[in-house]
């Protein structure tokens, strides 16, 4: 496992040790424990944008001295990494290709993300655990169970929210009540710290922090959703805007005809589940090129599936995906590497991959 780990690391170019977004969470979380404002100007880039909640969870964090933390943190996120592939190749309806096959894929295609998430400190191979094992737990029947855990994703990035209505159609009533009282308890949590006023202000601060940060990043090499796609081709502007409106809504379409096709299907949820976490950062306005290793099962299931592809679709999938895995800054030199970025090739790779997933439902073989 170490030397997987250190293989990542060497892929991304970097060592671990910065862990830079890791201290916006252990700020924060020293701020719930003294219950100070959480979402402040003057931090500049580095504003915590989470959920109050997720500092109120995370509070016990800052009794730690930071370089301690870090080191807790580091070594529980590189223990995750296995387990979220695991859980990917777990989801899987019918095994097609051995597990290690699968593993060393998903290494392949998602190894610099993992790399950039380890160094960075981020929380997204947690989010991902958590949302892959709710799929696993929908596979065994446990809805009211996954509901939480849905909601628990929700705590750890607040884009989750997009779980709870796929929920609620493809479970019912029980899934759908435990999710509303999870959301419930989760928006409810930091009054054991602030109170009830200024737990309602925590909220408003952090819709305002969220909104006005929005579109200075959209222009950023590294953004990789929809909207920073079409703000770095046309600019940021209105004509970007109605064309990131135009494609999102078609996204969204194309998921919910995906999910309605899938009525009567046996393991449905993994497909859904993996489509689903692939649009979270082409949807987020603020999706980061390492958020995509969530879209791991997504990249698990097609390697798995990829015979029932049209022929023409299954060379285009294989070849987004070693672009992914191949768009490397060591390997591609800094010239090359922004102008890859700047094109938002990268973005061009995943919405293929979704398409992928679509058409794999469309045929009813997943």
């Amino acid at each position: 496992m170490l030397a997987v780990i250190a293989t990542i690391m060497a892929a991304a170019g970097r060592l671990p040790g910065e862990m830079r977004d890791f201290e916006v969470y252990w700020t924060a979380a020293a701020r719930a424990l003294e219950a100070e404002p959480l979402y402040r100007a003057g931090d500049g880039h580095y504003q915590f944008k989470y959920l109050p909640a997720f500092a109120v969870l995370t509070a016990p964090m800052a009794l730690l001295p930071l370089t301690q933390a870090k080191a807790v943190w580091f070594v529980a996120s590189a223990a995750m990494l296995p387990i979220l592939i695991w859980l990917a190749v777990a989801i899987l309806p019918q095994r097609h290709r051995s597990g290690w096959a699968l593993v060393l894929i998903a290494l392949v295609v998602m190894g610099k993300f993992y790399g950039h998430e380890l160094v960075l400190g981020q929380v997204n191979l947690l989010f991902a655990v958590i949302a892959t094992a709710a799929l696993l737990l929908l596979r065994q029947r446990h809805d009211a169970s996954a509901g939480l855990l849905f909601v628990a994703a929700v705590a750890v990035k607040p884009y989750a929210i997009i779980f709870l209505p796929w929920l609620a159609f493809v479970r019912g009533r029980r899934a759908m009540v435990a999710s509303l009282a999870g959301l419930v308890v989760l928006v409810a949590l930091p009054i054991i710290v602030y109170g009830a006023p200024r737990t309602l202000a925590l909220h408003q601060e952090w819709w305002t922090t969220v909104s006005a940060s929005t579109a200075p990043n959209l222009t950023n090499n590294d953004n990789v959703s929809v909207a920073g796609m079409f703000a770095k081709w046309l600019g940021a502007g209105r004509g970007a805007w109605i064309l990131t409106l135009v494609l999102n809504s078609l996204l969204l379409i194309g998921a919910a005809l995906v999910v309605v096709r899938g009525r009567g299907l046996l393991h449905r949820e993994a497909l859904e589940g993996a489509l689903l976490l692939t649009l979270i950062p082409l949807l987020s306005p603020q999706g980061w090129d390492y958020v995509f290793l969530v879209a791991t099962p997504a990249v698990v299931l097609l390697a798995n599936d990829d015979r029932h592809l049209p022929r023409g679709l299954r060379w285009a999938t294989w070849l987004a995906m070693l672009t992914i895995g191949l768009s490397l800054y060591d390997l591609l030199g800094r010239e090359r590497y922004a102008a890859f970025m700047s094109w938002s090739l990268i973005t061009v790779c995943f919405i293929l991959l979704v398409a992928s997933l679509a058409v794999l439902r469309l045929r009813r073989s997943a």
